[in-house]
């Protein structure tokens, strides 16, 4: 049995003030909303105390789906870097950038620096999306949907040539001779009507043609900062589950909103991938604790 962390969304802070000229972008806007409420939904407390709990739960294997950052600030890529050397070293740990990392042209490119060993291929490959990484029986697949967006805009894209080569991967991987379990790593939910307008996937339809080809086992997010549950159409009518975590540091006074992650035990059966789900998380009563748990079948 392989053990799979996912957590997502931990909005690493506190936010340092911004220099006047940094803010001479959708970094104004983000800097409102961050001094308005998001540091207070964000708590670093809670999220020290999530990942205690993730790391204390012995996973495989972690990933980590986007938004290590709020607005996309310099002095935030090493807090990024910081934050990714406590959940665990490289080849522990796999990260695919959310929108937030991507805030303004060049964010990402800062960010990935920063972070780059922790989306490095098989091959020795960084910072280049989709890459490939074999975990026991799980093939990783880390495709990236951040791009810069206009203020009060959080869409995500994943582009023809990163469609078209996370196909050819995924295609590649069904042909083996044994199987592995293909999970898709992604932060914008990738499925049609899987968040708002102007906070969706702009090509999830082609996303969905394409899992509709090829097949995945197991597709993860984040984004909507709620836990999710969906399902796309693969060959020979299975249905491959996508599924949205938490973030990883909200304070919430719904259950849903409050922060969690998921830890998965995936097993080999005689017709695909056993997958149960754990939802650990805020306990209404205070600390943490299991919250739900989902078995499939693939």
């Amino acid at each position: 049995m392989f053990r799979l962390a996912h957590l997502t969304d931990p909005h690493v802070g506190p936010l340092p003030r911004p220099r006047l000229r940094q803010l001479m972008s959708k970094r104004a806007t983000g800097w409102v909303n961050w001094s308005r409420g998001r540091k207070l939904t964000h708590d670093m407390e809670i999220l020290a105390a999530l990942v205690a709990d993730l790391r204390a739960a012995s996973p495989d294997h972690i990933a980590c789906t986007g938004d290590l950052c709020n607005i996309g600030l310099p002095s935030e890529w090493e807090t990024a870097r910081v934050f990714m050397e406590g959940l665990g070293e490289p080849g522990f740990v796999s990260f695919v950038p959310g929108n937030h990392d991507a805030y303004v042209r060049g964010s990402l490119k800062g960010l990935l620096d920063a972070v780059g060993p922790w989306t490095r291929d098989d091959a020795g490959r960084d910072k280049a999306f989709p890459y490939l990484r074999r975990r026991g029986p799980l093939a990783l697949v880390g495709l990236s949907s951040a791009i810069p967006t206009a203020p009060f805009v959080a869409t995500g894209r994943l582009g023809s040539d990163q469609i078209r080569a996370a196909e050819q991967m995924l295609k590649d991987l069904a042909a083996e001779p044994e199987r592995p379990c293909r999970v898709v790593m992604i932060h914008h939910p990738p499925h049609v009507g899987g968040a708002k307008a102007g906070r969706h996937l702009t090509d999830a339809h082609a996303f969905e043609a394409m899992i509709g080809r090829v097949g995945a086992d197991l597709v993860l997010h984040g984004h909507n900062h709620v836990g999710s549950v969906a399902f796309l159409m693969a060959p020979g009518g299975r249905r491959v589950p996508v599924i949205g975590a938490p973030s990883a540091s909200a304070r919430g006074g719904a259950l849903k909103h409050c922060a969690g992650y998921h830890l998965y035990e995936i097993e080999r059966t005689a017709t695909g991938y056993a997958l149960t789900a754990t939802l650990r998380g805020l306990l209404p009563e205070g600390g943490l604790g299991d919250l739900g748990t989902l078995t499939l079948k693939a």
